[in-house]
């Protein structure tokens, strides 16, 4: 993809930037003043909005880069990547509904809780497409700059006992909404990520991918879609195609798995499902670790923790590996 960049009107607090590209036009919006603070035990991470014209909506639409601590004072450095894929109840337009993003996951790690990960992170904004979100938009979540990060939200814990049960009316992955999430996204994410590594200093060959649920299900897709893209990916209780799952295989891309033993809304049984198939393809080394005292939130937990981030600095992409070029 091609990008052709000019420089266009300003508005209070911000300069942007458009590129206008074959598949997709990216701008960048830079705060006048730092997006970060100084004060003891908050990260000093940078967080910009991006823009592009959407091909599958037709509208502009922007998503969130974050740069991590020592971004702009180590010149020389190389930093990973992790893009991440929200869940349903952070879909919107990408616009006035952005922060949504900010609710859960590494960027809300980084940024919010205000820790020091040492990451570039693309956070994007899935369209509502025809499916509504279930009652009132959640509250947006704040950044404090001096004192104590928010509260993370756990949701309700689990009352039904700790038990697997194989129930045969579970919808397979084929009958499941969120087969059709990110992946009418395809094309836009991955041009999205393109557009990052070549603009900022990123390492091409640690580019990491997760997500939770309905962006659990969007990171099985994007890893069978690009395999040989990603140096790692971590799908958090979201089910894949099992009859894809050889793809992912063949480039022993390294997988680990997450999810609730007491999720009613992603049956633990279909994932297992996708990771059973996964092994069976010839994958030697796939990870599954099923909290079994959660329910469907079990990312609170992984994204708070240190050990996912720990897994995905300790893997690289084999070099000479040639990933597909996105649109």
């Amino acid at each position: 993809m091609r990008l052709f960049v000019r420089t266009t009107s300003t508005r209070t607090g911000y300069r942007s930037l458009v590129a206008t590209g074959v598949a997709l036009a990216v701008s960048l919006a830079i705060a006048g003043k730092p997006a970060f603070a100084d004060p003891a035990g908050r990260s000093q991470g940078q967080l910009l909005r991006r823009g592009y014209d959407s091909q599958v909506t037709e509208e502009r639409r922007e998503y969130f880069v974050y740069l991590p601590t020592g971004y702009h004072t180590e010149p020389g450095k190389h930093w990973p990547v992790i893009l991440f894929l929200h869940g349903g109840g952070e879909r919107g337009d990408a616009m006035d509904d952005l922060d949504l993003v900010l609710a859960h996951g590494p960027v809300a790690e980084a940024w919010i809780q205000g820790r020091d990960l040492p990451f570039i992170m693309i956070s994007p904004q899935m369209p509502l497409f025809d499916r509504p979100r279930r009652g009132s938009n959640p509250p947006v979540p704040e950044r404090i700059e001096d004192g104590p990060p928010p509260p993370r939200r756990y949701g309700r814990r689990p009352t039904q006992p700790m038990a697997r049960v194989t129930d045969p009316s579970i919808p397979s992955y084929a009958d499941s909404p969120l087969r059709d999430s990110w992946t009418r996204m395809e094309g836009e994410v991955l041009a999205l990520v393109n557009s990052t590594i070549r603009e900022f200093r990123a390492d091409k060959d640690r580019v990491y991918l997760t997500g939770l649920s309905f962006g659990g299900a969007g990171t099985w897709h994007l890893a069978m879609a690009d395999p040989n893209r990603w140096a790692a990916i971590a799908p958090i209780c979201g089910p894949g195609d099992p009859g894809r799952v050889d793809r992912i295989a063949k480039s022993e891309t390294p997988v680990w798995v997450f999810q609730g033993g007491r999720d009613t809304v992603v049956r633990p049984e279909r994932v297992l499902e996708t990771v059973t198939a996964l092994e069976a393809a010839g994958h030697p080394d796939v990870r599954f670790t099923v909290h079994e005292d959660l329910g469907h939130n079990v990312w609170s937990r992984v994204y708070e923790g240190w050990d996912l981030y720990a897994w995905f600095l300790a893997h690289r992409r084999p070099s000479g590996t040639d990933e597909a070029q996105a649109p």
